[in-house]
């Protein structure tokens, strides 16, 4: 069985990750600072956003990814592919501003949780049918 769903997300997952990046290296720029946040609170929010990011979306990846390895069905894939996705935008986008509206902060974990949960159900349930 081949990969055809997963790779997709992935592929839209990683321009978010290297928009994230982008916005921390202009942060760094703007104000000078090579490493850490020298106080740069501005800074600060951007390295946390991308840090989140890079914590959290690798293993919600690759859970799907052997989901959709062991056959699991498209429209859950998709499903919880988006779920990433989106939890993912709205994380970012919430914690990146000093003005934080902590909705999209809260919705955004939650997805997260929820797409991580449900893969690994997923997997456990396909492991325990086969």
């Amino acid at each position: 069985m081949s990969l055809v769903i997963v790779p997709v997300y992935a592929a839209l997952l990683a321009l978010l990750f290297v928009m994230l990046s982008v916005s921390v290296v202009r942060q760094r720029r703007s104000g000078r600072v090579a490493i850490g946040t020298a106080g740069d609170r501005e800074l600060e929010r951007r390295v946390r956003v991308h840090g989140n990011f890079a914590e959290y979306t690798p293993l919600a990846l690759l859970l799907l990814a052997m989901a959709e390895f062991r056959g699991a069905p498209g429209l859950l894939l998709h499903a919880l592919c988006l779920c990433l996705l989106l939890g993912r935008a709205s994380h970012a986008w919430g914690v990146s501003h000093l003005d934080e509206d902590l909705r999209f902060r809260v919705v955004g974990m939650i997805a997260t949780f929820l797409t991580l949960i449900a893969a690994a159900l997923t997997l456990l349930v396909q492991a325990l049918v086969r």
